[in-house]
């Protein structure tokens, strides 16, 4: 069966999760991935989707999306016509496939044992989801969000980071001054200031977490007071400052290139 309806309970539902309102019980767990690239991520990483939504105006179906079809109980399949996918997509060019998952759970943790990224208040859902892409290329596996920080799982985030987001263990709304306070690794900060050192001049903990600032304001003072390993990236003085995702993947696979093997 295809739905056609916009008034379609299960379509008005879809509406609600793309849209990122509140389903009943005021749950804001369940995602919308559209394309094959987040699907496959999920599968690789978590497995069948609640369920996956076609466009059932693009059959037959490419060689991609009807593996993502097969991997799921036909049970948990959802035609929609072409107009109704086209009202849920959030891209330009959508390719007529999404699964509705549940968000993942993240085990709390209330220490910093290990290389981590964090990050104060980022307010771009496109520069989040760069950054962790960037982390999850450079081996990072857990990453730390304050208050203020764009909502990770937003269709921007999803969308830019591409996948990554199920490769990480994402903690969000996080009380960075204690993770600071308690961190058991090194914490290095990046800032202009005369107390900073070069990026290249460092020798960089393999364990060592980082922590990034809000595009316009930097790092909040207080977490700067909280900061013994001050860092900054040498440039040209033409240009005030990089964009926090590009000074990201720099200092991560500085880090990274430091501890390669051969």
């Amino acid at each position: 069966m295809i739905i056609e309806s916009r008034q379609n309970p299960t379509y008005k539902r879809l509406q609600r999760v793309v849209e990122g309102k509140r389903l009943a019980d005021g749950d804001l767990a369940v995602l919308w991935l559209e394309g094959p690239n987040l699907c496959q991520s999920w599968l690789q990483h978590y497995g069948t989707p609640e369920m996956v939504v076609v466009d059932a105006g693009r059959e037959p179906l490419s060689d991609a999306v009807q593996n993502l079809v097969d991997a799921v109980p036909v049970r948990q399949q959802l035609m929609l016509s072409s107009s109704l996918m086209k009202g849920l997509s959030s891209v330009e060019q959508g390719q007529g496939v999404a699964f509705v998952v549940q968000r993942p759970v993240v085990p709390a943790q209330p220490v910093l044992k290990k290389a981590a990224l964090l990050l104060d208040r980022v307010q771009d859902p496109g520069n989040l989801g760069t950054l962790l892409r960037t982390a999850a290329a450079a081996g990072i596996r857990d990453v730390f969000l304050s208050v203020g920080c764009a909502d990770a799982w937003s269709q921007k985030s999803l969308r830019s980071g591409q996948g990554a987001h199920f490769a990480l263990a994402i903690h969000e709304n996080q009380n960075l001054q204690a993770l600071l306070q308690n961190a058991q690794v090194p914490v290095y900060t990046t800032m202009l200031s005369d107390k900073a050192q070069s990026l290249f001049a460092l020798d960089i903990a393999k364990e060592g977490a980082w922590l990034f600032g809000n595009e316009g304001r930097g790092v909040h003072p207080d977490l700067v007071a909280q900061s013994r390993h001050q860092v900054f990236i040498p440039q040209e003085a033409a240009v005030e400052s990089l964009n926090v995702a590009v000074a990201a993947a720099i200092c991560l696979f500085e880090q990274r290139r430091q501890h390669l093997q051969g």
